[in-house]
């Protein structure tokens, strides 16, 4: 936006130096040395702004003097004419625009639902909101440092993103917290987290908060205050190093799986409806789902890896499953028609 500025007005600034340093010399020489150069810069600025206090360089019978005025009065206020006119609709322009635009924001927020919101689109937010975006799932990003805001939305132009503190209920309800699904509390303060945990479930008790934290000290803290799932940073890196260690494999397949553009493969859960409850894996149409691979099946705390055909789904069960984005969508439709 500054080199803009700086290019749009580069030349009218220095056609305007020129005038002003023309007519300050100009009038020097007019009035024959008699006058201050302040008395000759002064008279070039009135005659240019058009003030019309009086002549402070006398002209009288000068005829020079005058035709020089009129060459002054022609070019500089032409000059400072489209400076102001430029910076006026510079004004109008941007306040026009952040309007739409806050108009916008509020129209797409209004349509949104079972979206995430992502509270600090920092080192570790920044992570969260390209997963979330890969894999096609609608997001709301907060975050009270503008440049940041703006680098997020220049990334991801389709994004709508909020900038101010997470932690305040007006904001989070800009957000559209009370129809979205889950809400990330990624900040790089484990106070703010907090808040932010505590804020979300008083505004939307049915909301899922996964909070990171930075001090595991905090862990049971931020869990009270509402965290579904908290995210120690130490933790993970250790099981990270250990993993990469005893099972590099292993690691290496889930990292090519996660890199891989063209598949874009995804560990997904799929819930299962009421009218499932009682059918066989075999019976539920799965052949059709050509990117999809059952994995294990979910009910209350009991987990079956790897199910048979002839695995019976209980009411409320949930399936594990690689598959793509677009498979996804699909399953999600067709197990909850």
């Amino acid at each position: 936006m500054t080199n803009e500025l700086l290019r749009k007005f580069r030349i009218p600034f220095l056609l305007l130096f020129i005038v002003l340093l023309t007519g300050t010399s100009g009038y020097w020489f007019v009035g024959g040395g008699k006058y201050s150069l302040l008395d000759c810069f002064y008279m070039t600025v009135i005659t240019i702004l058009t003030i019309g206090y009086g002549e402070i360089i006398d002209l009288t019978n000068n005829n020079w003097g005058r035709l020089f005025t009129i060459l002054i009065a022609f070019t500089g206020i032409g000059t400072a004419t489209y400076i102001i006119s430029t910076f006026t609709a510079l004004i109008v322009e941007g306040q026009l625009k952040e309007t739409f635009k806050k108009r916008r924001m509020e129209k797409s927020i209004k349509k949104l639902h079972d979206h995430y919101i992502i509270c600090g689109a920092g080192r570790v937010g920044s992570v969260i909101l390209h997963e979330l975006y890969t894999t096609g799932r609608a997001c709301v990003v907060i975050d009270n440092d503008e440049e940041i805001i703006q680098l997020v939305s220049d990334k991801y132009p389709e994004l709508i993103a909020i900038a101010g503190d997470a932690d305040i209920e007006e904001v989070l309800e800009k957000s559209g917290i009370k129809n979205a699904a889950g809400i990330f509390a990624s900040t790089g303060d484990d106070n703010q987290n907090l808040v932010i945990s505590l804020t979300a479930k008083y505004l939307n008790p049915d909301i899922r908060v996964v909070a990171r934290c930075l001090e595991a000290a905090n862990q049971q803290k931020m869990k009270k205050a509402g965290a579904d799932t908290v995210i120690t940073e130490n933790f993970i890196a250790g099981m990270r190093m250990a993993s990469e260690m005893v099972r590099p494999t292993v690691v290496s397949f889930l990292d090519k799986m996660l890199a891989d553009k063209d598949k874009n493969l995804r560990v997904e859960e799929i819930l299962m409806k009421e009218k499932y409850a009682g059918k066989r894996i075999a019976d539920i149409d799965m052949e059709r789902f050509t990117d999809t691979l059952i994995l294990a099946v979910l009910y209350k705390d009991n987990w079956t890896y790897s199910p048979k055909g002839d695995h019976v789904l209980e009411s409320g069960s949930s399936i594990v499953v690689i598959t793509t984005p677009e498979e996804r969508e699909k399953l999600i439709h067709h197990f909850r028609a």
